[in-house]
């Protein structure tokens, strides 16, 4: 019965991907003829079966800038960008996407040991931070083993520095890993999907208004609290935006 169920559920995803590549073409065919509305259609509808990958953001984010939809061609350029981030294509084209937005917002510098601490940990993924922090344990044990079985001097020698010296990167990647890893979790970006938004003081409509948004713009949130959330803007700002004003990445 479980090897009948197998069966039938290798079935039905090789059914789904057929259909979700046949749809990719007709909307890829819309879209070399100018129909882009009907596109996003398309596309839209292979994003409903759960299929997610960068070239299907990608060319969902460029029907939308044709149409000049400003803050869903920056959000599916960004969601691109999470699956392919080394894509330079995707790079352009949310540049591109983004000299549309109206918000001019500075964005704070990394400086110092900061900086480049964050561009070295980031250099790496991490899982490949992980893996890699278990291949030096690997290696520090291993040149422990041969320092412990060894018989000359010389090669007791190098193989403890080697091992000491495989201890240490291990106690390094182990820490760029985790560093990483909190990185990615304060990492949670949303884009503005109103034309223009409300920046609150407070979670609720009664509350002072401190600026103003508009579409297209990236910020990062920071908390909810009922039909609100709490976003930070690149230059530091703050402050609560409706829940419908927002759609997070």
């Amino acid at each position: 019965m479980k090897r009948f169920l197998y069966i039938i559920t290798v079935l039905l995803s090789l059914s789904t991907l057929a259909q979700n590549e046949q749809l990719f073409e007709e909307g890829n065919t819309f879209y070399n003829e100018g129909q882009y509305a009907e596109a996003i259609d398309i596309y839209k509808r292979i994003l409903d079966t759960g299929k997610h990958s960068a070239e299907l953001y990608f060319n969902l984010a460029n029907a939308h800038y044709k149409l000049n939809n400003i803050a869903p061609s920056i959000y599916y350029y960004e969601k691109a960008l999470q699956l392919s981030p080394n894509d330079e294509d995707i790079k352009n084209n949310l540049d591109f996407a983004k000299n549309m937005t109206i918000d001019d917002i500075d964005v704070i510098p990394e400086t110092g040991l900061t900086k480049l601490l964050n561009t070295f940990t980031h250099y790496l993924s991490f899982d490949n931070w992980a893996k890699l922090a278990v291949l030096f344990v690997f290696c520090s044990v291993i040149l422990f083993l041969i320092y412990y079985f060894a018989y000359s001097s010389f090669k007791k020698r190098l193989a403890f520095i080697s091992s000491i010296s495989s201890l240490m990167l291990f106690c390094i990647s182990l820490a760029l890993a985790f560093h990483k890893y909190n990185l990615e979790q304060k990492d949670r970006p949303a884009i503005i999907f109103a034309s223009e938004c409300k920046v609150k003081t407070e979670p609720n409509s009664r509350s002072e208004e401190l600026f103003r948004l508009h579409e297209g713009t990236k910020v990062q949130l920071l908390d909810t609290i009922n039909e609100w959330k709490k976003i930070k803007l690149s230059d530091g700002k703050t402050g609560w935006v409706a829940n419908n004003d927002i759609k997070a990445l």
